[in-house]
Parts: C-alpha cells; sequence; structure tokens
C-alpha cells in the first residue's frame, strides 16, 4: 500500500512498537501514538489525516486508545481476528479483550476477507462500520527466463508457499505427500523455514526419513518475483492452513490458473469452490489430502479444467492497485466522517 499510494495522491509513514515480548510493547504505548498523531508534522510536514492501526500492533495500544481517544481519526487494518491465529489460549484471550478496546475506537474497520468481516459483526462491532478489503491477487511479474522443472521427473509439480508455522500444516502435507506413489509428483515449499524455531524443527525432522528422499524441494523465503515463477510452473497450489484470514496465496495461485487444494477451513471455501476450482477437504484428513493431490496429479485434463476456472475466478478479485484504490478511498472517507 506504501508503495502505491502516491499514484493514488496519498503519502504513508510508519510508528513502530518496540519490538518486545508480548505485552511489554504496550508500555510505549503513549509515546508511539504522540508520534503518530505528529508524523510527518514532526518534520516540518503535514500532520497524518488519518492513523492506520494494523491488527498485529492493536492489543499494545488498546487501553491507552480506550483511555483517550485519538487526535486523528482511526482505521483497522485487520488480517486477522480479536486474539491473533497464532498464539496460545491464555494470550489470545488476554489479546482478544485488548484488541477490542483499540477497534472500538476505530471509524472503520478493514477487514481482509468476508470471513473476518462475518466474526467482526457478530462480536458486536456496527456492520456499517465494517468494510471488506481482500489483497490484490496479482504477484509480482515473473522472470523472462524459462520456468523451472518442477515436476522433477515426476508426473505432477506440487507447490506450497507459506511460512513453518503450525497452522498452515506444513506436516499433514509431508504426511499425505508420502503416501503418494513415488513417482507421482514433487513437492516443492516456499516461504520462512525458521517462522516458528520448534515447528519448523519437526518439520526438517519429518523430511529426513526417509520415504520422502528426493520428493520435497525446499526453497526457503523467495522474491516476489521467484515465487511468480513457481506458480507459473506448479501444476497444483497445495496450502492445507487450519486458520486463514483470507490466503493471499490461494488467490495468487488462482489468479496464476492453479487448481487449490486445502481444507475446507478458514477462508478457502469463500475462494473456491471444491470440484470446480480446486478440491477441499475435511481438515486434518490426511488420507483425503493424499487422494485429492492424487487425483488432480494423475489427470491433467482435470488440471487444466479446474485451473481455468480458478483464473476466471481470481479475476473478478481485485488487482493490488484496485485494493489501493478503495483503501486510500476509505481512509478520505474516515478522516471527513464524524465520530463513531
Amino acid at each position: 500500500m506504501a508503495e502505491l499510494a502516491p499514484a493514488h495522491g496519498a503519502r504513508v509513514g510508519f510508528v513502530s512498537l518496540p519490538d518486545r515480548p508480548f505485552p511489554l510493547p504496550a508500555l510505549a504505548g503513549p509515546a508511539t501514538l504522540r508520534r503518530a498523531a505528529r508524523g510527518a508534522a514532526g518534520q516540518g510536514g503535514p500532520q497524518p489525516a488519518v492513523l492506520v492501526l494494523d491488527s498485529i500492533a492493536a492489543a499494545c495500544l488498546g487501553p491507552w486508545l480506550a483511555a483517550r481517544r485519538p487526535q486523528v481519526p482511526l482505521v483497522g487494518s485487520l488480517h486477522q481476528p480479536p486474539g491473533g491465529i497464532d498464539h496460545g489460549p491464555a494470550r489470545q484471550a488476554l489479546q482478544a479483550r485488548l484488541d477490542r478496546l483499540a477497534w472500538r475506537r476505530a471509524r472503520l474497520l478493514l477487514a481482509a476477507s468476508q470471513a473476518l468481516a462475518e466474526r467482526l459483526v457478530a462480536e458486536g462491532f456496527p456492520a456499517g462500520r465494517v468494510r471488506v478489503l481482500p489483497p490484490g491477487r496479482d504477484v509480482a511479474a515473473a522472470p523472462a527466463s524459462p520456468p523451472p522443472d518442477l515436476r522433477a521427473g515426476r508426473r505432477a509439480g506440487l507447490l506450497c508457499v507459506a511460512g513453518w508455522v503450525a497452522r498452515k500444516g506444513i506436516l499433514p502435507l509431508l504426511e499425505a505427500t508420502a503416501r503418494l506413489p513415488g513417482d507421482l509428483a514433487t513437492l516443492h515449499l516456499a516461504g520462512d523455514d525458521r517462522a516458528e524455531t520448534r515447528y519448523a524443527a519437526r518439520v526438517r525432522a519429518r523430511l529426513a526419513r526417509p520415504d520422502l528422499a528426493g520428493r520435497v524441494v525446499v526453497h526457503g523465503p523467495l522474491a516476489r518475483e521467484r515465487v511468480a515463477a513457481l506458480y507459473q510452473a506448479a501444476d497444483v497450489f497445495v496450502l492445507p492452513s487450519f486458520r486463514e484470514p483470507y490466503g493471499t496465496v490461494w488467490g495468487e495461485a488462482m489468479a496464476a490458473g492453479l487448481p487449490v487444494v486445502g481444507w475446507r477451513a478458514g477462508n478457502l471455501p469463500h475462494l473456491a469452490e471444491h470440484g470446480r476450482e480446486g478440491l477441499l477437504v475435511p481438515p486434518g484428513d490426511v488420507g483425503a489430502l493424499a487422494a485429492a493431490l492424487t487425483r488432480l496429479a494423475r489427470d491433467p485434463p482435470l488440471r487444466l479444467r479446474m485451473g481455468v476456472a480458478a483464473r476466471a475466478r481470481a479475476a473478478t478479485r481485485p488487482t493490488w492497485d484496485q485494493t489501493a484504490a478503495r483503501f486510500f478511498a476509505a481512509l478520505r472517507e474516515a478522516a471527513h466522517s464524524g465520530p463513531p
């Protein structure tokens, strides 16, 4: 959004909380809010028209926002529900309460998906203050060089783009891959392989077992252009995420013409229809996941048909430039509206 701001007549500045264990960053809440309110005015520029609060930081500012209304209109940018999605029960419960304190001060809540917007309304936030603002479907252009061979001598190349955190379902995906015939498919994992240390260690231990030898390629974190090249070269995209407020990579894969496979969970059922743009299976059912991958790997015409449908459905969703236009229009609306 910041990169696209000038094209939409806007400017975005960033103010960060200290990088300390939760909830210690909340101690810097008052100072952070003062810096945000001054914004460019602190360097001789104009005072900001709107304060955009990311859902990752909301809990640390919630108590201070509840105690005193912010000096400029507040807009929430939510890509996770109150309480977050990657924490234990105790932190999730505390963070949810603090998040809600912040969101009650917001003039608008911009939710990344319909599923997340519905949850906010169900929790009592006025529907008129909640807007769905999905991420863009387009990824960077792939390099002009020939796409890589992801099949590696097998019948299909499977791609998963995800950080190695438990909710992304990397371990069940490896178990499903191990159940495939050895000559059927090669799985490629792209994404942060150090995102969750203990879980990453379990993933590496599973990769080291003989039944996956030579069948999985770990790419690690990649530039957007290289991820785009993987989308172009893959036959199937698979991400069995248990919880996903939106699932940007599903949208990107569909825009690249790939059928998608995953659990019938999170936001995926809002993005793809089972049997049309991909295959959705019961959460946690490794056998069903393996069967879905086997079906697509063995049936190129089915992959093509679902890929065409996926691309067509993805084309109905906004590009990043279109999302940016809606984002900055919402900020201007908030700047000129009355108090919530």
